[in-house]
């Protein structure tokens, strides 16, 4: 059975990071889109990840980034993996394949048909996210889970996931869930007992 990975996003201080990585988080993601109100500079994420252990995954989250803008960051911030949030399209995610890093590319969903876009693109990953105008993620807010159905790639499930929500969600057998308002107290700043109460209704699923 292939454990569910959880990914914890829009880390923006040491003290949360090591939290979720204690409590089994398997990727970190850090936000370098200047205006999410989880944005951190290259400097501020450069300083916490050196303080990481090296068996947990970090993510760089870009929205719309230039190739030269995302390669420094990759080089500065020893990335995992480039989450591409933005509207990137299936060519630019290809010209990332020489970087040497995994690449998830995030899809706003609002119905099948935005799902069916995941075909379009050559990438590592999918992440499926609720889809609000002029917002690229980290609303709180979910979509239909029912429309999923199957996609041939791996798919990171995100949107408005929760203590509540995220048994149901990992039982869908997505590759991963993508966690972020959910288990916070404020933007930016994680609630550690929602993020403990999350990790505890699912450790059944993830043994």
């Amino acid at each position: 059975m292939l454990i569910v990975k959880v990914k914890i996003c829009g880390i923006t201080n040491l003290e949360d990071a090591s939290a979720a990585m204690d409590m089994g988080a398997d990727l970190l993601g850090f936000n370098f889109y200047p205006a999410s109100p989880r944005f951190v500079t290259v400097e501020k994420a450069s300083q916490i990840i050196s303080k990481l252990p090296a068996f947990v995954d970090v993510a760089g989250v870009f929205v719309n980034a230039s190739v030269e803008q995302i390669k420094e960051t990759i080089s500065r911030c020893q990335l995992d993996w480039v989450q591409l949030h933005g509207d990137e399209s299936p060519e630019f995610c290809r010209s990332l394949l020489s970087l040497h890093v995994r690449t998830m590319k995030g899809l706003r969903i609002r119905g099948r048909n935005d799902i069916k876009e995941a075909e379009n693109y050559f990438t590592d990953a999918i992440l499926l996210d609720a889809y609000r105008a002029k917002k690229y993620g980290g609303t709180g807010e979910s979509f239909d889970w029912n429309i999923i159905g199957h996609i041939g790639k791996r798919v990171f499930l995100a949107g408005g996931i929760n203590p509540e929500n995220a048994a149901a969600a990992v039982e869908l057998g997505v590759y991963g869930i993508d966690v972020c308002s959910g288990v916070e107290s404020s933007p930016g700043k994680k609630d550690h007992k929602k993020m403990k109460r999350l990790f505890d209704n699912i450790r059944h699923l993830r043994a």
